[in-house]
């Protein structure tokens, strides 16, 4: 009987790690497409400033994010594809959230090219 429960608690908690994994994978991309849009705005407001130096940094830098973005976004895709191979979903998320980060690098350099250009800044906090 407490070896049934065991077996029982492990199938368990190795379900939820895998649909954890997935979940994060799906929040990562979520992540960096919000990165990529913001990105967009501050290239749309450099290039807005007339700095046209400032704006093709900014959309170079917006570019960069929309790849990061998509890569994110297909990474995830296998990793709700990817049953039953718990290390596999782990990996995967993990490569998505690097995606995330570096969509969320590409849009600070893109603000950052905003500011240079002196725009409008993004007043969100983030």
């Amino acid at each position: 009987m407490n070896a049934t429960k065991t077996i029982l608690a492990l199938a368990l908690a190795a379900g939820l790690s895998a649909c954890s994994n997935a979940d994060q994978a799906q929040n990562s991309a979520q992540e960096a497409a919000n990165s990529a849009a913001e990105a967009q705005q501050a290239a749309d407001s450099a290039a807005a400033t007339g700095d046209m130096a400032a704006a093709q940094s900014a959309q170079a830098a917006t570019e960069a994010a929309d790849a990061a973005a998509d890569a994110a976004s297909q990474i995830a895709g296998q990793a709700m594809g990817a049953d039953g191979d718990m290390t596999r979903r782990e990996d995967l998320a993990d490569s998505a959230e690097k995606a995330a980060d570096a969509a969320e690098q590409a849009q600070d350099a893109a603000e950052e090219a905003n500011a240079a250009a002196d725009g409008r800044n993004n007043t969100d906090g983030e």
